[in-house]
């Protein structure tokens, strides 16, 4: 909105929609409204309906003239808006505390919709205001024919008649009092809420923004490897050759030619060891042949602290949820082992609400940096499956890398 939205509060909408984590708490649960707090929600609205009414009236037997001319009309629309906002505000609480809506906090609300909204809030109100009469007037005529029965003075074929007339407009008086209330809360949603067209336009920027951190994340990972073949394995190989090659000139030295092939051996053996680090980091194996319980304790045994790890899963996981889990507990194994100076790491994965959450917890001094290269690249690759990552590290410890990954 332009200026202060009607100074109303209310909290964002669940779902894909917010990422702002404020995305970044989540809505509370609120028990729903007991139908006594919606009928007294329901009259309230009739009567701000009449305030908004005179509002209309009075601003415009007031300031018509100087909205249609052009020097005073942007100082004659502030005034108006300064009503339609303590309105708005109004309605809002209104719908909180009777209908128990939560709306976004920081969404902001254009004049031009808060004028909306009020007009045709207005038009409900007051037709709901007509339908209440009817129905009160209604009650009445019920009562009188009732006593008149009682007294005598009907007869039962013409009671049983207006009883059925009464019935059938009792009937349409309640239907219009329902779909009166959907209006209410579906004008109220789409005033203080994104529409369904910023809701795609958001969900786009998302998207898009999501593609682009996972073609980074894979570039990055790309270059990682490209670096852990050139910097270690590459220059293992160029040792390895060279000291075979020592051992073949040495064959008139045999004590020093052992000695050679010996440390050659135990060479090979490291390289061995680290050429089957960086094909786990490209892909692991045991994912496809033994499921993500494997793979994770392939994970645990690898890691050079001790890692305690609760695997709470019960059924199959789609792929995808599978290998961003996986990339996810291993990188963050992999940052607190070399990074954190921990000496204990858990991971918890669980199954729950159709979504998978992870934890990995480690007790090192914390002040991990989320837009860093490997955990901005699990935001990514997270992301791009609609899940959440959130990092929380601060300085002295423990940093707690918590993920949500959509299972349906």
């Amino acid at each position: 909105m332009q200026g202060d939205t009607a100074g109303i509060s209310g909290h964002r909408l669940p779902g894909p929609s917010d990422q702002d984590g404020s995305a970044g708490g989540d809505i509370p649960h609120v028990r729903p409204p007991s139908w006594p707090a919606r009928c007294a929600g329901a009259l309230l609205g009739c009567a701000t309906a009449v305030l908004g009414l005179l509002h209309f009236l009075g601003a415009g037997t007031v300031l018509g003239a100087f909205l249609l001319w052009p020097l005073t009309r942007a100082g004659a629309l502030g005034v108006l808006m300064a009503g339609a906002r303590r309105l708005a505000a109004l309605e809002r609480a209104r719908r909180t505390v009777f209908f128990g809506d939560r709306f976004p906090e920081r969404y902001e609300v254009s004049d031009r919709k808060i004028l909306r909204y009020l007009a045709v809030r207005v038009f409900a109100g007051l037709v709901c205001g007509v339908v209440v009469a009817l129905l009160v007037f209604g009650a009445v005529l019920a009562g009188v024919l009732l006593w008149g029965v009682l007294r005598g003075s009907v007869r039962w074929p013409d009671a049983l008649g207006q009883a059925v007339l009464g019935g059938a407009l009792l009937f349409l008086d309640l239907q219009g009092l329902h779909s009166l209330g959907a209006l209410d809360a579906r004008i109220a949603r789409a005033c203080f809420g994104p529409s369904e067209q910023e809701l795609l336009r958001q969900r786009v920027r998302e998207l898009a923004a999501s593609r682009a951190a996972v073609v980074q994340a894979v570039d990055a990972e790309r270059r990682r490897i490209e670096r852990d073949l050139h910097d270690g394995i590459q220059q293992r190989v160029v040792a390895l050759a060279m000291l075979l090659g020592r051992a073949r000139r040495g064959r008139g030295a045999p004590e020093r030619a052992d000695a050679l092939v010996r440390q050659a051996h135990d060479e090979a053996q490291d390289l061995l060891a680290e050429l089957r680090e960086v094909a786990w980091r490209v892909y692991p194996s045991a994912l496809d042949s033994l499921g993500l319980k494997e793979a994770l304790s392939g994970v645990s045994e690898r890691c050079g602290i001790p890692v305690v790890t609760e695997f709470d899963v019960g059924g199959e996981l789609p792929r995808p949820v599978e290998t961003a889990a996986y990339f996810v507990v291993s990188e963050a194994v992999t940052n607190a082992a070399k990074h954190s100076g921990a000496t204990a790491v858990s991971v918890r994965v669980a199954l729950r609400g159709g979504a998978l959450a992870l934890q990995v917890q480690d007790n090192g001094r914390g002040g991990a940096d989320p837009s860093g290269g490997g955990l901005s690249g699990l935001g990514g690759r997270v992301a791009a499956l609609d899940g959440i990552l959130r990092v929380d590290s601060p300085e002295g410890g423990p940093t707690t890398i918590t993920a949500e990954l959509p299972c349906a």
